[in-house]
Order: structure tokens, then C-alpha cells, then sequence
């Protein structure tokens, strides 16, 4: 039994060996493009948006910009993804009349002009903002 006491590590393998660690997500909003997909108005944006805040978020909006092919501005859109609880994930789908799918290279998240709930700075839904896709569509935050 002593042997096996020798043996066992005094600390976990998280502290020995860091790649083993898992990091905990940074305290933020993290929104992934997830589909985009052509539509009978045009093209349908499927984002996924979580809130790691210690607060819910009783509204949020982000203005997007939308460039083309050549990197050229295509429009400008503010999408409203209305609450987002705390600690939670949600999917929200905005259709984008007059927008062709495949014209699109890359959106941006400019600007968050709604960010509101209770004990929350107007710029923390920037703050630490996380973005991904896991369409052909990039998204830069």
C-alpha cells in the first residue's frame, strides 16, 4: 500500500501537464456563425450565441457588417438576438432579404448598440467577445 502511495502524484494531472487542463470559458459573449443557407428572401444567417457573463442579458443586438467576394462592403445590418440568460446557449436565425449566400466572404461584428441588463456595462457585450464559424462565411468580432 506505501508503494502505491509513492506513486500516486501529489497534484492532478491538470497542474503536471497543462494540455490536459481544460480551460473554463472567458467570462463574455461568444457567437458562432453556425449555417448559412440560401432562402426564398435571400440568405438565412443560423448563429449560435452564449452568455458567460455572471448576468443575463435582457437585450442584445450586434451590427454586422457583410462583405463580398472582393472584400467589399456588401450592407450593414443590426440583428437583434434579444435575450441571452447567463450561462446558457441559444440559436437565433435571421433571413436577409435581397442577400445572396454565395456572394458572401466574411461578416464582422462591429458594434453591440443594444447590450442591456441589470448591472451590465453597455460594453460588455463586446468586452472579450469570442466569434467563430463553422460555415464557409467567416466571422471576425
Amino acid at each position: 500500500m506505501s508503494a502505491l502511495l509513492l506513486t500516486t502524484p501529489a497534484f492532478p494531472a491538470a497542474a503536471q501537464n497543462p494540455q490536459a487542463a481544460v480551460a473554463a470559458p472567458a467570462a463574455g459573449l461568444s457567437v458562432e456563425l453556425n449555417d448559412v443557407a440560401a432562402s426564398e428572401r435571400g440568405c438565412k444567417l443560423t448563429f449560435v450565441a452564449g452568455n458567460d457573463l455572471a448576468q443575463p442579458l435582457s437585450k442584445v443586438s450586434f451590427e454586422f457588417v457583410l462583405f463580398d467576394q472582393k472584400g467589399r462592403v456588401e450592407r450593414m445590418a443590426v440583428l437583434d438576438f434579444r435575450d441571452l440568460p447567463a450561462g446558457k446557449t441559444k440559436v437565433r436565425q435571421f433571413d436577409l432579404a435581397g442577400t445572396k449566400c454565395d456572394a458572401l466572404d466574411s461578416l464582422l461584428i462591429n458594434d453591440a448598440p443594444v447590450c442591456a441588463g441589470e448591472g451590465i456595462d453597455k460594453g460588455a457585450c463586446m468586452q472579450g467577445l469570442r466569434t467563430g464559424s463553422k460555415s464557409p462565411v467567416g466571422l471576425k468580432g
